[in-house]
């Protein structure tokens, strides 16, 4: 089973990553539910504009967006909603075709 799930990134000043959201996840699943993670796309703090770091006033939009697909077990899909949720960076996710 397929999953594509956006994660919640919070970034420092300049915008880039200060955390690795992925890492949530896998403390939270069991091992064998996760087959495989691979990495989309990152969407941008809205704050950012066109500057080249976060101003002062805008740092509470410093928060951006990771894209993940995972392959999951197919016999393990609840284990892994289970740690989903229970890792709190993820903002949504959703079980996609093959």
């Amino acid at each position: 089973m397929k999953y594509r799930v956006a994660f919640m990134d919070r970034t420092n000043a300049a915008g880039e990553s200060s955390e690795y959201p992925p890492g949530y996840v896998a403390v939270n699943a069991p091992d064998g539910v996760i087959l495989e993670k691979r990495f989309v796309e990152r969407t941008a703090p809205a704050a950012l504009h066109s500057e080249e770091s976060l101003e002062e006033d805008d740092s509470f939009m410093s928060v951006g967006a990771e894209l993940w697909e995972y392959d999951v077990a197919d016999e393990r899909r609840d284990e892994f909603v289970t740690a989903l949720k229970n890792s709190r960076m993820v903002m949504d996710y959703e079980a996609i075709e093959e």
